[in-house]
């Protein structure tokens, strides 16, 4: 299940979240100019997700997986078409909406830290590690796939390659190879294996888990502080992704370059991911998340001081080196916290409460663009949020015993 997992996230997040900075300036141009105007996109994308998670965090625990997956994926693939024929920002804004945004809710990293989370107990972290490197692997491919494709025959045709890939190899994948959790095929988590007879008095004894409420939920200390870190973390992680080829193109260098240095933060991305899932295995999520943060910081400094084409390429390695703990991190410090048998839920609900804070970075730094023909100011306040966001997790409790 790792490694469907890991093929689901290739698609389900890096084709468009980590090819979105690539398409960037090609949109804009075809639709008058404004970074603010498509950086809107990736607000909408993001909004919609968050409308969408706490319905799919329950159908996650309550459906079979991959009919949840498989959903998505079609409507994903949907929208890559959609976004091939439209001709203006309001139908670019209803395909995203209606079709990426869910889409990639149903079947991107909500739907594969589910599965992975199912599977595995005192291996978690590592394991999701390993599942989610498959969007740091899509990261280190696809920049450098679709700065080609948008030279050589333009943005609507990329994402129309995009369609066919996801209508006929990852359709298919879902429907095929996923199964829910390992009690399904006489299994229990981390491998092990049932007698028939276990099996069926585990199935006979299970009970319906109470499913949590936003407000009950706020009123859990770990909660409010885990929210609150990783949504100041992905306020500045997805600005700085989605925004970091338009800089570099900015400077003077060719999209194929910049693309370079996108592909060499997601490949350091893929280390990040598998180290830091081994590590929260190991040592307290505190310690962790201040690597991750430290990481993220280190190379954002980096990139904001120089515009030395090596001097950013090293930023923005060691920024995706601590991009690629987020992910298993904040899968495992909720299944740590709340357990695997409400992990769908308890995620869930956490994207619309991250929601109002995560979705400021990408038009932030557009609408700063715009006004200044700068993003500096922009990254000067996300340095800040950073230790904002350490100061946050510093909060945390470590609960007392694991919950599984």
């Amino acid at each position: 299940m790792v490694l469907v997992a890991f093929c689901i996230d290739f698609v389900a997040v890096g084709f468009f979240f980590y090819s979105y900075g690539v398409f960037f300036k090609a949109i804009a141009a075809d639709f008058g100019g404004s970074r603010l105007g498509v950086a809107i996109g990736m607000t909408i994308t993001s909004a919609v997700g968050a409308i969408a998670a706490p319905y799919v965090g329950r159908a996650l625990d309550k459906f079979p997986l991959r009919n949840v997956m498989g959903i998505g994926a079609i409507f994903m693939a949907t929208g890559f078409l959609g976004l091939s024929f439209v001709q203006n920002e309001l139908q670019f804004y209803l395909v995203l909406g209606l079709f990426i945004g869910f889409g990639a809710s149903s079947m991107g990293n909500l739907a594969t830290s589910k599965l992975v989370a199912n599977w595995f107990d005192k291996r978690r972290g590592t394991a999701l590690g390993i599942a989610a490197a498959g969007v740091s692997l899509s990261g280190v491919v696809m920049p450098y796939v679709s700065a080609e494709l948008i030279e050589n025959f333009g943005w609507r045709q990329g994402f129309l390659a995009y369609s066919a890939f996801t209508f006929l190899i990852v359709v298919p994948l879902i429907f095929r190879l996923v199964i829910s959790k390992p009690e399904d095929v006489g299994m229990r988590p981390d491998g092990a294996i049932v007698p028939a007879k276990k099996a069926d008095a585990i199935a006979s004894v299970q009970t319906p888990v109470a499913k949590p409420r936003m407000l009950e939920l706020f009123k859990d200390h770990n909660f409010r502080m885990i929210v609150l870190t990783f949504s100041l973390i992905f306020c500045c992680m997805s600005a700085t992704l989605t925004h970091m080829i338009p800089r570099l193109t900015d400077f003077g260098y060719t999209l194929v370059e910049a693309s370079l240095v996108m592909s060499m933060c997601a490949g350091f991305g893929v280390v990040g991911k598998l180290s830091f899932g081994w590590l929260s295995d190991r040592f307290s999520v505190r310690k962790v998340m201040a690597v991750v943060i430290a990481a993220q910081f280190s190379g954002q400094f980096l990139m904001f001081s120089s515009v030395d084409y090596l001097t950013f390429a090293i930023g923005a390695s060691l920024f995706g080196y601590g991009v690629g703990g987020v992910v298993p991190m904040h899968g495992a410090v909720v299944g740590k916290t709340f357990g695997r048998d409400r992990f769908g839920a308890v995620l869930g609900l956490m994207r619309p409460a991250m929601f109002p804070i995560q979705i400021l970075g990408v038009p932030f730094a557009g609408w700063i663009f715009d006004v200044t023909g700068s993003y500096d100011t922009a990254f000067q306040v996300f340095l800040g949020l950073y230790l904002f966001a350490a100061l946050a997790i510093a909060f945390y409790r470590q609960p007392a015993k694991t919950v599984t």
